[in-house]
């Protein structure tokens, strides 16, 4: 039945070019289809269109689970000797949006996904549609191939491991680091929070000794936080971190 499935998916589905597109980015055709489909639809897409699937964001919450474990349990096997500060801190750079983002774009992700985004596609869509992808992938598969897939296709092809041990990007953890040091007190104020693209952005800003120096915004508070934090760092003079 999976056969007959993936076949007509590739040769009669009104969907048979997303499913050849799939193809060399997956290296198979999905027999769930409409279930890969929906991993590229955000929420902002779909307004105005009569027909609409779905959002990915029930996708993307299932594979960003799969994809933090699977990522746990590799570095856990890769690196015997090392202690949870590392393995944390190496999990949150694999599995953090910036990261995500490059990834999908390596894979070929931006392309398909651009055929759905009615030309308002932003990068964070990206790693928002790969761990929709891992969302499917499990649900076509199980855990245990979609684990072999994600450390085989995602992880150990697109990851460069020697670069993330080297790289501390982590401007905030940078930032609070310096203040602790020198004495300085350090908040992070949430300055705005509007509608865009009818999704929420986060305009914050980064208050040292009672002053803002710094503001950022993003679609992701987190990432707000961050780009604020490099760019308080660079205010400081403190530019010894890696870019």
């Amino acid at each position: 039945m999976r056969l007959i499935r993936k076949f007509y998916n590739s040769t009669i589905s009104p969907d048979k070019e997303l499913a050849r597109s799939l193809k060399p980015i997956l290296g198979f055709t999905p027999s769930r289809l409409q279930l890969f489909k929906l991993a590229f639809y955000h929420r902002s897409m779909i307004n105005g269109q009569e027909i609409a699937p779905g959002t990915n964001e029930r996708l993307e919450f299932l594979g960003d689970a799969i994809l933090s474990t699977v990522v746990a349990e590799y570095l856990f096997n890769k690196y015997p000797t090392q202690d949870e500060g590392f393995l944390t801190k190496m999990r949150s750079k694999i599995v953090k949006r910036k990261t995500l983002n490059h990834v999908a774009e390596q894979m070929g992700l931006d392309i398909i996904l651009s055929d759905y985004s009615l030309g308002n596609m932003s990068k964070s869509m990206l790693g928002n549609a790969l761990e929709a992808l891992v969302g499917a992938l499990y649900i076509e598969f199980g855990y245990a191939k979609t684990r072999d897939y994600v450390i085989s296709k995602i992880l150990m092809k697109y990851l460069d491991f020697e670069q993330l041990e080297n790289t501390d990007d982590n401007y905030k953890s940078i930032l609070l680091e310096y203040c602790q040091k020198n004495g300085k007190t350090i908040n992070y104020n949430l300055i705005n929070r509007f509608k865009m693209d009818k999704r929420d952005r986060f305009r914050v800003g980064v208050e040292i000794d009672g002053e803002i120096i710094s503001t950022a915004e993003d679609f992701n508070k987190k990432s707000a936080e961050q780009l604020a934090s490099k760019r308080a760092l660079h205010q400081l003079g403190v530019d010894h971190y890696e870019d």
